[in-house]
């Protein structure tokens, strides 16, 4: 008898990919093509030929911030957590990446408030708040919400691993 060795095909989700996988993926495919034929439609019907430009820039802008602020922020705090030691625990890895993620878009949203803001707006009432200073409480806030949701897993994790001492 000879051990069945799965294909290159098969792992990478090809013959042994399950029927409802197969069709998640088909409808999640499908609804990414109907919202970007949407988000196509609402750009013709709502914003000006002549700001496509604009647009285009702020997209190809979008991307770069992700691939150079982003993805290396996350890709260093998740080197940094794990050079730690090994007692890191994958649980809290994805909590502390989370967390970086959640914070980096509130950062994307915001930065372009800051540099409007520092630009001087033309009405005053436009841009009221202080940003960075907003900006800074949230780290603060996601860092210590962090903190909490990590020791929270790890107390509960001690608890499951401790054996009752209720029993004779």
């Amino acid at each position: 008898m000879s051990a069945r060795v799965p294909s290159a095909a098969s792992s990478a989700g090809g013959a042994g990919t399950s029927r409802t996988v197969r069709v998640v993926r088909g409808v999640l495919i499908a609804l990414g093509v109907a919202l970007v034929g949407l988000g196509g439609w609402v750009l013709t019907d709502t914003v000006a030929p002549n700001r496509f430009g604009g647009l285009l820039l702020w997209l190809a802008g979008s991307v770069v911030v992700h691939d150079a602020v982003l993805a290396p922020v996350v890709a260093a705090v998740s080197l940094l957590v794990r050079r730690t030691g090994r007692r890191v625990r994958p649980a809290v890895l994805w909590i502390v990446q989370g967390a970086v993620v959640v914070g980096a878009i509130f950062s994307l949203v915001v930065v372009p408030e800051i540099v409007a803001k520092a630009k001087g707006p033309k009405n005053d009432t436009v841009l009221p708040f202080d940003y960075g200073l907003r900006l800074a409480v949230l780290w603060l806030v996601i860092a210590a919400l962090t903190a909490a949701v990590v020791a929270l897993y790890l107390a509960r994790r001690r608890q499951k691993v401790r054996p009752s001492t209720d029993q004779v």
